[in-house]
C-alpha cells in the first residue's frame, strides 16, 4: 500500500494498492524530488474517467512499470476535481506541447515542478519507452531539459497576457460573433456539427438569452432543437433521469456513460429557464427526472451532493463494462413488453437508429409523441401514459442491476452549481422541496466547508474539509447565494454573498491584470499563476465573478463592484477569437445592454408577486423584494404600509411606482 491510502478522494484511493510509490500533491512530495534530484511524474485523472482506469490496469498495476517509475521518478497522483489548479496549469502545458489534451493527463516535470513533457493515455510499451528516454536525458543532458522548461514557461506566462482593445459597439460585435458562431451549428440534431458532442450549457444559456432579447426566432429555434434532441435520450437517461457527460456520436445517442454533478446542476438551470420561456412540457420532464435522480443518488443527509457516477459498472457476467447499467438487448425488451413491444420499439427506436453495439440498444426518441400517436392512431395522452409506464417498468428492473461506482467526495463549487439548479427549478415550477434542498445545501457549505476566517474549503468527505478553496468555489457559492435571495427575499443571503465577494477581492484579485487569480494569494503559486477566463463545460470562474460583482453592485449601490466587472468584461471580450469559448462573458456583457432592468417589489404580498414574476423568463431583469422596511440600498425608503409597489429601474433611474403586476410584466418583458 502506497501513501494514497491516507487520502479521501475515491480516485486516489483507487490507486492505493498500485505497486508504484504514489504520493499525493503536497509540499513534501515536491521537496523530495528536489532533494533526490529526480524528475516528477505527475498523473492527473478523476474517478469516473474510463481511460484513467484502463491505463491503471495496463501500466500502473504492472510490476515492470512500477520498478522504472519508483527508481527514476517521484510519482504524484492528482485528482483533478480536488486540484483543478494543478490540472489547469499542466493541461495548458500539454496543449502547448502536443496541441491536444484530455485525461488521464501525464506530465514529466523537473524537480522544481516545471513541465518538460506530457501527454494523455499511453499503452504500456510506449509508456516504458518514453520514461526510459526522459530519465536518460535528465542524467546525461540535464541542460537540454532546463532550456526546454525555460522556454515552455515563458510560453505559459504569455497565455495570460491580455491587452484592452477598444470596442465601440457591443451590438455589432455580438452580431458578427453570432454570424461566425452559427456556421458550426448542427441544424439536424442540434449542438455543433462534430463528434463527440458536449452539452455546453453555458453556450445555450447565452444563445437563448440573446435570441430572446433580440427577437431572433431562428436562433431560438436552434436552441430549442438542441435541448429537445438532448432530452430525447441517449445522453439523457430517460429512465432514471440525469445527463451523462457527452455523446460519442452526432445525434446525442451513445454517451460516455459517466454522470457528473456539475453537468446536471447547470443543465437543470438551463432547462428550467427554457421551460419558463417556452412552457415546453418536455423540459419540465427533464428537470423533474434529473432532480429525482440527484435527490435519490447524490443528496446526503447533511445536505451535500456527491460528485459523480462512473461510466463503468458490472455486467451480467460480473465484469466491468462501460454502459452496462444503461443498455438493453432486443430479446430482453421483447420478453418484457410482449404484445406492446412494437409500440415501445417505435418510441425508443429498438431498430437500426437506436442500435449501439454487441446486441445492445441505448434508448433514444427521435420523433415527437404527437408524430408517434398519429402513426399508431392513439390519443396523445394515452401514448404519454404508455411511455411513462414503459419507463417505470424498465426503471424498476434496472434497479436490480449493479449501479455504477459512486464518487462520494463533495466539492464546494459543484455543490453550489447544483444548489443554483434547484433554485432555478423552483423559479420555474414553484415546488417548495426544491427551495428547501437548495437552502439546506448552502447551510451545509456554511457549516462544513467554511473556515474560521470566512474562507471556503474545496472538498469534504467523512466529516473532513480540506484544500483551500479556489476562485471557482467562491464564485459559484456567491452565485448560489444571490439566487437564493432572488427567490426568498432573505437578505442574509445577499450580505453573505457580499462578504465572500470582499474576501475574493482581497485574496484573489490582481488589479494590474484586472482579473482574479485562480488560487488565493495565501497559497503557494504553481509554475505560473493561472487566470481562468475560458468558459468551457463549466463557466470560467472569472466570468462568474464578473456577473456576481455586477449584480451585487446593483443591490448594494457599489460602483466600484460594477467598475471592476465592466473592466473585466471589456478586457476579455475585446480579446475573444471564438465566441463559443467565452459565452458566459457574453452573457455578462448583456448586463450592460440597454435592455437591462431592475425590478423591486415592496410591500405586503411581495413574496407572492415574486413567485409569479419568477415563472416568466426575464434574464435581463435583476429582482429584489421585501415585505417589510429594508436597509438594503436598492430597497431603502421604498416601503409603504398601505400598498404593494413595483419599481422598474434602469441604472438606478426609476419610474413612478406601479401597483398592477400585469402592467409591470408587460413593461419588463421583451
Amino acid at each position: 500500500m502506497n501513501e494514497l491510502h491516507k487520502e479521501t478522494s475515491p480516485y486516489l484511493l483507487q490507486h492505493q494498492n498500485n505497486p508504484i510509490h504514489w504520493k499525493s500533491w503536497n509540499p513534501e512530495a515536491l521537496k523530495l524530488a528536489q532533494t533526490q534530484n529526480k524528475l516528477l511524474l505527475i498523473s492527473v485523472g478523476y474517478s469516473a474517467c474510463h481511460w484513467c482506469h484502463v491505463m491503471e490496469h495496463e501500466s500502473f498495476e504492472d510490476a515492470e512499470v512500477a520498478e522504472l517509475m519508483n527508481q527514476k521518478y517521484v510519482s504524484i497522483k492528482v485528482d483533478r476535481e480536488e486540484h483543478p489548479d494543478v490540472d489547469a496549469v499542466y493541461m495548458k502545458a500539454v496543449q502547448l506541447m502536443t496541441k491536444q489534451g484530455g485525461w488521464p493527463l501525464n506530465v514529466v516535470a523537473l524537480p522544481d515542478g516545471r513541465p518538460v513533457w506530457g501527454g494523455t493515455y499511453f499503452r504500456k510499451e510506449n509508456w516504458l519507452s518514453v520514461l526510459e528516454q526522459l530519465a536518460e536525458i535528465w542524467q546525461s543532458e540535464p541542460q537540454k531539459m532546463l532550456d526546454y522548461a525555460e522556454n515552455l514557461g515563458k510560453a505559459l506566462e504569455s497565455l495570460g497576457n491580455l491587452s484592452l482593445q477598444p470596442l465601440s459597439d457591443y451590438s455589432d460585435f455580438l452580431q458578427n460573433a453570432l454570424v461566425n458562431w452559427s456556421k458550426s451549428f448542427d441544424w439536424e440534431f442540434g449542438g455543433y456539427s462534430r463528434a463527440p458532442k458536449f452539452m455546453m450549457p453555458t453556450n445555450y444559456r447565452f444563445l437563448m438569452r440573446y435570441a430572446y432579447q433580440n427577437k431572433d426566432n431562428q436562433l431560438l429555434e436552434y436552441v430549442n432543437l438542441t435541448l429537445t434532441k438532448m432530452a430525447y435520450g441517449g445522453v439523457f437517461d430517460v429512465l432514471g433521469g440525469g445527463f451523462c457527460r457527452y455523446s460519442v456520436d452526432v445525434k446525442w445517442h451513445v454517451p460516455h456513460f459517466e454522470k457528473m454533478l456539475y453537468d446536471n446542476g447547470q443543465l437543470v438551470s438551463l432547462y428550467s429557464d427554457a421551460y419558463r420561456l417556452t412552457k415546453n412540457p418536455l423540459y419540465k420532464e427533464v428537470v423533474e427526472k434529473t432532480l429525482d435522480f440527484v435527490g435519490a443518488e447524490w443528496l446526503t443527509a447533511e445536505g451535500g451532493f456527491y460528485s459523480a457516477w462512473d461510466a463503468d459498472s458490472l455486467n451480467a457476467k460480473g465484469t466491468k463494462e462501460e454502459g452496462a447499467f444503461y443498455v438493453w438487448t432486443k430479446p430482453a425488451l421483447q420478453n418484457i413488453f410482449q404484445e406492446e413491444f412494437e409500440l415501445f420499439a417505435a418510441i425508443f427506436n429498438i431498430n437500426e437508429y437506436g442500435y449501439w453495439e454487441h446486441g445492445n440498444y441505448v434508448l433514444i426518441q427521435d420523433k415527437t409523441l404527437e408524430q408517434i400517436a398519429s402513426d399508431f392512431d392513439i390519443p396523445l395522452e394515452e401514448l404519454a401514459q404508455k411511455k411513462r409506464s414503459f419507463e417505470q417498468t424498465l426503471y424498476k428492473l434496472r434497479e436490480n442491476r449493479a449501479k455504477p461506482a459512486l464518487d462520494d467526495k463533495m466539492l464546494t463549487s459543484w455543490n453550489a452549481m447544483m444548489a443554483r439548479g434547484y433554485v432555478d427549478a423552483y423559479k420555474a415550477f414553484q415546488n417548495p422541496e426544491y427551495l428547501e434542498i437548495a437552502q439546506k445545501n448552502i447551510d451545509f457549505i456554511k457549516t462544513s466547508l467554511t473556515g474560521e476566517e470566512g474562507n471556503l474549503y474545496r472538498t469534504y468527505k467523512n466529516g473532513q474539509a480540506k484544500i483551500n478553496g479556489f476562485l471557482e468555489d467562491y464564485a459559484f457559492v456567491i452565485d448560489a447565494l444571490i439566487g437564493l435571495y432572488e427567490v426568498s427575499a432573505d437578505e442574509s443571503y445577499l450580505y453573505e454573498a457580499k462578504q465572500l465577494a470582499d474576501y475574493v477581492l482581497d485574496k484573489f484579485y490582481n488589479p494590474q491584470k484586472a482579473l482574479f487569480r485562480f488560487k488565493s494569494v495565501d497559497d503557494a503559486a504553481l509554475v505560473v499563476e493561472n487566470y481562468e477566463i475560458e468558459d468551457n463545460v463549466i463557466d470560467s470562474s472569472n466570468s462568474v465573478m464578473a456577473g456576481n460583482l455586477y449584480k451585487l453592485s446593483v443591490y448594494f449601490g457599489l460602483t466600484h463592484y460594477r467598475d471592476i466587472a465592466e473592466r473585466m468584461v471589456e478586457l476579455v471580450v475585446s480579446n475573444i477569437d471564438y465566441p463559443s469559448a467565452f459565452s458566459n462573458w457574453l452573457n455578462v456583457l448583456l448586463y450592460f445592454d440597454s435592455a437591462q432592468r431592475e425590478l423591486s417589489v415592496v410591500g405586503s404580498g411581495a413574496l407572492d408577486s415574486l413567485k409569479i414574476v419568477h415563472q416568466h423568463y426575464l434574464p435581463h431583469v435583476i429582482v429584489s423584494a421585501s415585505e417589510v422596511q429594508s436597509k438594503l440600498p436598492i430597497l431603502e425608503g421604498r416601503f409603504s404600509e398601505e400598498n404593494l409597489h413595483y419599481f422598474i429601474c434602469q441604472n438606478r433611474v426609476c419610474g413612478l411606482p406601479l401597483q398592477n403586476l400585469n402592467e409591470v410584466l408587460s413593461q419588463i418583458k421583451i
